[in-house]
């Protein structure tokens, strides 16, 4: 049957037809959204640097103002700002639209590089970047929960396990893990008792420092056979660091105990999560700039099965 004879035997419906279509046309038309400054995806990148116990000052003078001349010398970038709290330093880079986004995570990380001899060698690890814009809304939040084990298990398996694996996804720009902190050992000087033992607090500092240092322990041989000594350094627990002498007087050691409460903790104690009410640890998923949301939510979805797997048993997600 040929499709067009119909409308040429009917030639009333078929102009009713054609005014109909083009009604509603004119009418879509002016329905359909206009914005002088339309939403537009520039490809930005966001570089974080931390110092525990640094003042926004000192971040912004010793660990900012580095990277920033650095990151000035690359090319295409647009926009550059920086925000520094208490111990720690963001800055975001964006990029001209026709700017690769892969080829600027590169140059950044050179930049980064290149600053490292410039900032304080106290930093516990080299900034991070992130192919993602920290103004941009989460896609996707998963949460973490256990009937059997505690914040502590859940927090490491968060960011040792699920973290690297869905940043691995395709189109995904940053996991952050929230609502639980990592394991830590807490140390509140008293004041007093530390006065009492004419002591300050850059010896209780250094008490630490050295307590935590990794030394090459050499080796010893019989003339055919050398044996290299390696022993562990490191302190993980509360009761390990109250042993730490910190100083003598009188010929008796002044041991870390008995001028400070030490007890397990962890990093931060103000951060908690709750879902459903259980303590929870969440990993808030952004995607990458210009990436589609569906997809990248259909690509983090396909592989929960395999990440549930592989966590212990007894932790929901």
């Amino acid at each position: 049957m040929n499709f067009s004879a119909w409308f040429i035997r009917r030639p009333v419906g078929t102009t009713l037809l054609a005014v109909a279509i083009t009604l509603a046309g004119a009418i879509c038309y002016f329905l359909l959204p206009v914005s002088p400054l339309p939403q537009v995806e520039y490809p930005t990148i966001n570089v974080g640097a931390g110092l525990p116990g640094a003042s926004s000052e000192t971040m912004a003078s010793a660990v900012a103002t580095p990277l920033e001349r650095q990151f000035g010398l690359i090319a295409g970038v647009t926009e550059m700002t920086s925000q520094s709290t208490l111990g720690q330093t963001s800055i975001t880079l964006q990029f001209d639209l026709d700017r690769n986004i892969d080829a600027a995570t590169r140059d950044v990380q050179a930049a980064i590089n290149a600053a490292r001899g410039r900032l304080p060698a106290n930093l516990p690890r080299n900034p991070d970047l992130r192919k993602v814009n920290p103004a941009d809304a989460p896609i996707l939040i998963l949460a973490m929960t256990s009937d059997l084990h505690g914040k502590p298990r859940l927090q490491d398996v968060a960011s040792t396990l699920l973290q690297q694996k869905l940043s691995q996804v395709q189109g995904v720009g940053q996991v952050v893990v929230s609502g639980g902190s990592p394991p830590a050992v807490r140390v509140a000087v008293n004041p007093l008792v530390v006065e009492r033992y004419d002591l300050g607090l850059d010896d209780i500092r250094t008490c630490l420092q050295q307590a935590n240092t990794n030394r090459p322990k050499g080796s010893f041989d019989d003339g055919i056979t050398t044996w290299s000594i390696a022993t562990t350094d490191q302190l993980f627990t509360a009761a390990e660091y109250r042993q730490l002498i910190v100083a003598w007087r009188h010929g008796a050691p002044i041991r870390l105990g008995d001028v400070a409460t030490v007890t397990d903790s962890v990093e931060d104690v103000r951060v908690a999560g709750v879902y459903n009410g259980q303590p929870t640890v969440m990993l808030i998923v952004y995607r990458q700039p210009n990436a589609n949301i569906i997809r990248t939510v259909d690509n983090v979805l396909s592989i929960l099965p395999q990440l549930k797997a592989q966590i212990p048993a007894g932790i929901r997600l």
